[in-house]
């Protein structure tokens, strides 16, 4: 029975090392996962010795925790205003600000947005 506890602690530990890569790292390949997830399994494999195998399967769950946190983040049209944008987390509890020039810089000039009809 220890033996299965701490494989299971093992691999719970490798996985959280994979999604805060994948956290850390997302902003760098908005327009391309398959490198973001290949960076991630290469990262396992060197820092922690583990399989290519192994790393892979352990990288798609921590994706899958990843988008499970992505789907939860809404915006807060009530605390937000023209020049800021409120994002909150309502299972963590947490809001973060977050200036609307920022957004166009990061994302829309990067080419990340999709064009839609000016507002009225």
């Amino acid at each position: 029975m220890n033996n299965v506890s701490a494989d299971m602690d093992y691999q719970e530990t490798i996985r959280a090392a994979a999604q805060a890569f994948i956290e850390r790292h997302q902003g760098e390949h908005l327009g391309d996962l398959g490198q973001l997830l290949s960076r991630t399994i290469d990262h396992l494999v060197e820092s922690f010795e583990v399989k290519e195998s192994f790393a892979n399967h352990l990288v798609h769950q921590a994706y899958s925790n990843v988008l499970a946190v992505i789907g939860r983040q809404r915006i807060d049209l009530q605390a937000s205003a023209e020049m800021t944008v409120v994002i909150s987390d309502p299972i963590r509890g947490l809001a973060w600000s977050v200036p609307v020039h920022l957004i166009y810089e990061h994302l829309i000039a990067a080419g990340h947005g999709k064009p839609v009809s000016p507002a009225t």
